[in-house]
C-alpha cells in the first residue's frame, strides 16, 4: 500500500468529507469543519495542512505550524489523524516525516508535537521517528 502526503492547497467537498469523518476519530468535541472553515486553515500564514492518500482517499491528516520567535523558527506539529480503517499501514509515520521535511526547510531546529498517553501507538510512532520525551510543564487557559 502506497501512502501519497500532500500540502491542501485547496479546498473542495472531497476534503469537507475527509474532515467530516476523520475530525471526529481525533476529537469527540471539535465541531465540524465547512469549506469556508477548511480554507481559511489552509489560507492561513504559518499553516500547512497536510493530507495522507492511499489508494485515492484521503485517509489522514497532520497540521504543521510555523512560527518565527526570537530564537529561530518553531515548528509543532498538532492534530494528527488517521483514519482508524487505515492505522498500521504507515500514514502517520508518512505524515510526520513530510512535516519534519517541511520544518526543517523552513529552517527550523527542532519540532514539538504533544500527545496523550492514551494515544499509545502514536506516541510509540514518534519515540520511533526520534522525538524525545520532554520533561516539561504544559498549561493552559481555557474560556474567560
Amino acid at each position: 500500500m502506497s501512502v501519497d502526503v500532500e500540502v491542501l492547497q485547496e479546498v473542495d467537498d472531497e476534503v469537507v468529507e475527509a474532515f467530516g469523518r476523520l475530525l471526529p476519530q481525533l476529537s469527540r468535541s471539535a465541531k465540524p469543519l465547512d469549506l469556508d472553515a477548511l480554507a481559511t486553515l489552509v489560507a492561513w500564514q504559518g499553516n500547512h495542512l497536510l493530507i495522507a492518500r492511499v489508494d485515492g482517499r484521503i485517509v489522514g491528516a497532520l497540521t504543521l505550524v510555523l512560527f518565527p520567535i526570537p530564537t529561530g523558527v518553531r515548528a509543532w506539529i498538532e492534530d494528527v489523524v488517521v483514519d482508524e480503517a487505515a492505522r498500521g499501514a504507515g500514514v502517520g509515520a508518512a505524515l510526520t516525516r513530510e512535516a519534519i521535511r517541511l520544518a526543517r526547510a523552513a529552517g527550523a531546529g527542532t519540532v514539538d508535537l504533544t500527545s496523550r498517553p492514551s494515544r499509545e501507538a502514536a506516541n510509540r510512532l514518534y519515540l520511533r521517528m526520534g522525538f524525545q520525551l520532554r520533561e516539561t510543564n504544559v498549561y493552559r487557559l481555557v474560556g474567560d
